[in-house]
């Protein structure tokens, strides 16, 4: 029987009722449902709503549900709408009348926005905690490669040298802001709705401040209308969630391709590698191409549910019930992208000197070159141009700026002299870019005390 089924004179067909059902997928917050349940019904009791005897065999009765439920002792059937009546009619068949007070004051409308809020603030203390691991790996990372020295791009092409712990930091920018995103999120969603009712409160004494208290908000919403048609931190949740991604896949790309021949930057681990079923010499990224991969996955998440949203009137619509399916799926996709990236980014290799030899093979030293002439006096356009011909040269020899000879500096500039080469050495280029955020040791070094001292403030 319908929780609503007073009304109606016919069962619903059993096409509607397959479409119309959520079960299949809103089952996935049976706990929030019992937590906000047993909140209510205390809440109720407090206010004498409901009497002490009620709300106690109330509360016996969900934590004995909740228990079984997950002692794998009761299945969760087919045959309820929802998962709040199913919880509700499992109730009322264990513990008789007293069952049929649970809904008291509450509407489906309220209970859905507290359960959906409750599941949704849970997944965002996970998301916290898991990027808080990677952020903890890459600083570990970091600390290891401040000697490490790499070439810088732009456009794809060899610009400046760097540190990998200068590149690695810059992942580690995005995830703090990832983090960021994910705590604002927090404090703006962290308001209880339940109360609210269908939309318009009810005649009932309820006290929303205690209801609030006792499940960790901060206080109750302001509006009842807007509570129950309020999925906006669903959908920050999903916009943050798709940064995150985007990081990952970023992050991802690049280790793809310095994975590659071509680059050998890096090996990575066997355990986070596959075989081909033909080549036998073939060791795949494909962990990291799984997850550039699910990125749009989790983008096609956010835009299907802003799009269900855009024309929705005040206040709750069935339309809503898309909220679920989709952001389940985009939550669980970036909670194990997570895992997997911060497992793979931990047994990555580093192949040092093929980086610091890629670095001078590409010419990353010549602005320092031309800041070297410079600080003799050359123009910077004439020392622009004249490291220009430097290059040239090179290019023609196939060797590197600094496998010239003196002399053959001398003869594109009289200008140079043998303190030349320690002014291009990859650690001289690097170490005397000492301006905080750039790859010079004391730089680095800084920045990785402020990264430190951040991380010490725990997860959600």
């Amino acid at each position: 029987m319908k929780l609503w089924g007073g009304r109606f004179t016919k069962e619903t067909n059993q096409l509607v009722h397959n479409f119309n059902e959520s079960l299949s997928f809103d089952q996935k917050f049976y706990r929030q449902d019992i937590e906000g349940s047993i909140a209510h019904v205390t809440m109720l009791a407090k206010q004498g709503i409901l009497s002490r005897e009620d709300k106690e065999a109330i509360v016996c009765g969900l934590k004995g549900i909740l228990k079984d439920i997950e002692e794998g002792k009761l299945d969760i059937g087919p045959g309820a709408e929802d998962i709040h009546s199913f919880i509700e009619e499992t109730l009322t068949e264990r513990i008789g009348e007293a069952g049929k007070r649970l809904h008291t004051g509450r509407s489906r409308n309220d209970q859905v926005a507290l359960d959906m809020k409750l599941y949704t603030r849970d997944q965002v203390r996970e998301l916290d905690g898991l990027l808080y691991r990677l952020l903890k790996e890459l600083l570990t990372l970091m600390e290891e490669h401040i000697h490490t020295y790499m070439p810088g791009f732009t456009h794809m092409q060899k610009a400046q040298p760097i540190t990998l712990a200068h590149h690695l930091g810059a992942y580690y920018e995005m995830f703090s802001r990832d983090r960021g995103r994910l705590h604002d999120l927090y404090q703006r969603m962290n308001y209880c709705p339940l109360g609210s009712g269908a939309l318009a409160g009810t005649t009932y004494p309820l006290d929303r401040e205690y209801t609030a208290e006792l499940l960790g908000f901060y206080g109750p919403t302001l509006n009842s209308m807007d509570s129950v048609a309020d999925r906006d931190y669903l959908l920050e949740l999903l916009s943050a969630m798709s940064m995150i991604s985007m990081h990952l896949s970023r992050f991802c790309e690049e280790l793809i391709i310095w994975n590659s021949n071509e680059y050998r930057f890096v090996e990575l681990d066997d355990s986070y590698s596959t075989g081909s079923s033909i080549m036998p010499q073939k060791k795949n990224p494909d962990i990291a191409e799984l997850i550039r991969g699910k990125t749009g996955r989790v983008y096609g998440a956010f835009v299907s549910l802003l799009t269900t949203m855009k024309g929705l009137p005040l206040a709750y619509n069935k339309d809503m019930q898309e909220d679920k399916e989709l952001a389940f799926d985009a939550i669980d996709t970036v909670k194990g992208c997570i895992l997997l990236f911060t497992g793979m980014i931990s047994t990555v290799s580093f192949n040092r000197d093929v980086m610091e030899k890629s670095a001078k093979n590409g010419f990353t030293n010549a602005t320092d070159a031309a800041d070297y002439l410079v600080n003799h006096g050359v123009p910077f356009r004439d020392a622009h141009g004249i490291v220009g011909k430097l290059v040239l040269f090179c290019l023609e020899k196939g060797i590197s700026l600094d496998d010239m000879s003196l002399e053959e500096f001398k003869a594109i500039s009289p200008v140079f002299e043998e303190d030349i080469y320690q002014a291009i050495s990859m650690k001289t280029c690097v170490e005397k870019r000492m301006t905080i955020g750039a790859p010079g040791e004391e730089a680095m070094r800084k920045v990785i005390g402020i990264y430190k001292k951040a991380l010490e403030e725990k997860p959600l």
